[in-house]
């Protein structure tokens, strides 16, 4: 009687065993490391804040497998573009998790994997995600633009459903206050100031003037900082390092520093004066409130900001692009070109033309 009683018992416990050794782990169990970067571009108004601009649109530069808005394109306005978030998770076994992001104060516009997004798409959820650190690098391909960069980190494999990937990705458009005004003083000087309680950190004034690149490196900064020209460096490889120097002191891994800075370094780099910024944690989790299930043991968030400043030169360059005709030079200043004109009151036949390339429906993907 007592064996009979015994062998489910044995049994029982074997299948128990089995079944927690096969099945994926939740993150919480296999201490899962989540860290995340993206970035917040703006463009400066007179007065230095952030303005309305037309942030979303243009040729398309993400592959025709990443899922898309499918709102009205062109004519959404906002203050900020919020440019390619992507999460990566990190573990040493394979486990489950899910994952919330809110932008109550925005809309989502892409993003990949497939994902719920809320009715007004101010919020998105990706659930069951399988992550496999052990899995191959089977990932869509087809495209190019700011996209595959990203893959190029020690991150484990994820999968949605039947769509895999190395990140989660997102982005969106919004209007939010930011932490930093940007504007211009006499003597080609750039005033900065901190809106917010918090320290700004790796803060840099960068401009690209004709192919002419120069830079200032501030740090950290409590209040505000007048950049002056005659201290730019130019040493574009040093601005590289600097660069992927904040992005790691800030807790992003090397290669991931270094994945988000050939993401964007062509976007970064064009014609115009810029300043970059840390975003604050505390700024970036009450614009992009993030939760994930189980949490993880630790996440890390670094977003940069960067606000485009339309100086006195820049307006003058626009100016004689329209007199001389000069399709080449407006350009360069892309998706940027309307708040310029706007800021000269000058209307052009010729600007218009050159801008619809860049605020036009994005190409449509071909099956």
């Amino acid at each position: 009687m007592k064996r009979k009683i015994f062998l489910p018992i044995v049994a029982g416990l074997l299948f128990f065993v089995i079944a927690t050794v096969a099945l994926p782990k939740t993150v919480d169990e296999v201490g899962v490391t989540v860290h995340e970067w993206g970035t917040f571009t703006s463009v400066a108004g007179e007065n230095g804040e952030a303005i309305a601009w037309r942030t979303y649109g243009g040729p398309a530069d993400l592959p025709c497998f990443v899922h898309r808005f499918g709102g009205f394109k062109s004519g959404l306005f906002g203050t900020v573009r919020m440019e390619t978030p992507v999460l990566y998770f990190y573990a040493s076994r394979e486990s489950i998790a899910n994952v919330k992001v809110r932008f109550s104060n925005g809309t989502i516009t892409e993003w990949y994997p497939q994902a719920a997004l809320s009715h007004l798409n101010d919020a998105i959820e990706w659930r069951d995600i399988r992550v496999s650190p052990a899995a191959a690098a089977d990932f869509p391909v087809g495209g190019r633009g700011h996209y595959y960069a990203a893959r190029e980190t020690d991150a484990a494999p994820l999968q949605v459903g039947t769509q895999r990937e190395k990140f989660l990705f997102y982005r969106g458009v919004g209007t939010f206050p930011l932490p930093v005004s940007a504007k211009p003083l006499e003597g080609s000087k750039i005033l900065a100031k901190n809106r917010g309680t918090d320290a700004i950190g790796g803060l840099i004034l960068f401009q690209n003037r004709q192919g002419k690149i120069e830079y200032q490196l501030a740090g950290t900064f409590e209040s505000e900082i007048i950049f002056d020209p005659g201290l730019f460096r130019s040493d574009p490889a040093a601005l590289l390092t600097d660069l992927e120097n904040i992005l790691v002191r800030q807790g992003l891994y090397r290669k991931e520093a270094q994945a988000m800075i050939e993401t964007w370094r062509d976007s970064w780099f064009e014609e115009g004066t810029r300043l970059f910024y840390i975003v604050p944690k505390r700024v970036v989790d009450s614009i992009l409130p993030l939760d994930i299930q189980p949490a993880p043991s630790e996440t890390t968030r670094v977003f940069v900001g960067r606000m485009e400043i339309i100086t006195p030169a820049i307006e003058q360059d626009v100016k004689h692009a329209i007199e001389n005709n000069d399709r080449l030079a407006l350009g360069k200043y892309g998706r940027f070109l309307e708040p310029i004109a706007q800021r000269i009151a000058v209307k052009s036949a010729l600007l218009d033309s050159v801008y619809l390339k860049f605020v036009g429906e994005p190409a449509t993907c071909k099956p």
